[in-house]
């Protein structure tokens, strides 16, 4: 069984919010997805873009409720993408309030203990148990290759004033390399799906030990977001954390 609980806060500083989110258990808890996107873009064009590319997702894992036998999640959520892609490109390239909008994305389908993620930018998704937390995705973010590179650590990229150019994002392109991840999880596990606005003020470390401090997940999404605010949160801010 599988339950699950989300939160999006414009934080701080941002006049709006250009995060978007959507989650849902199915199959009496066996079955279970959810995605977050960040949106880019001057005035509304980010918060269209997010809100565009989590409604395309949507409604490609819709297919879920209608399959027999294990779903092809990895096929599914590529499409996904794609399709993402496609429609945040084709309204940027027509519509000039909306020229130069993208969207970052992050998006998994749960399968009892079978986890499949995809993800195009810096929004996260983690594998969460008593022992550790552990980043599934890898940014596409400038800081993220000077770090592969090793010409930066992990902690000098965390206050790199580059990062959060990213070097991948929805609806930029026609087309879009998306990375696939598949995962193995245990009972009493957690997921959290995010966008930078949440680990750009709060460690992984600081995470886990939310994460470990018990509740339910809107509890413990709650604990991370009012953490967040408390900091001064100059960005949007997502969470969803789902627990086996």
């Amino acid at each position: 069984m599988v339950s699950v609980w989300g939160l999006t806060d414009r934080g701080i500083v941002r006049r709006e919010n250009q995060d978007s989110c959507a989650y849902e258990i199915i199959e009496d808890g066996d079955l279970a997805w959810g995605v977050v996107c960040d949106g880019m873009g001057g005035a509304k064009a980010g918060d269209i873009a997010s809100k565009m590319a989590v409604e395309t997702f949507c409604a490609h894992l819709e297919q879920l409720r209608d399959l027999e036998g294990p779903p092809p999640a990895a096929d599914l959520l590529l499409a996904a993408a794609e399709d993402a892609n496609r429609v945040v490109y084709l309204k940027a390239e027509t519509d000039r309030d909306c020229v130069g909008m993208g969207t970052t994305l992050v998006g998994m389908i749960l399968q009892g203990t079978t986890l499949w993620v995809v993800n195009v930018g810096d929004s996260r998704a983690y594998h969460i148990t008593k022992q550790a937390i552990r980043r599934i995705t890898r940014d596409h973010s400038v800081v993220e290759d000077l770090v592969a590179k090793g010409d930066l650590t992990p902690e000098q990229a965390r206050n790199h004033p580059q990062k959060n150019l990213i070097t991948r994002a929805l609806g930029t392109a026609r087309r879009v390399k998306a990375d696939l991840f598949q995962e193995t999880v245990a009972e009493g596990d957690y997921l959290l799906l995010c966008s930078d606005g949440l680990i750009n003020e709060v460690t992984d470390q600081e995470i886990h030990r939310e994460v470990l401090a018990g509740g339910t997940p809107q509890e413990i999404c709650q604990r991370l977001m009012t953490r967040t605010l408390d900091s001064g949160a100059p960005d949007n801010v997502t969470v969803v954390l789902f627990q086996l």
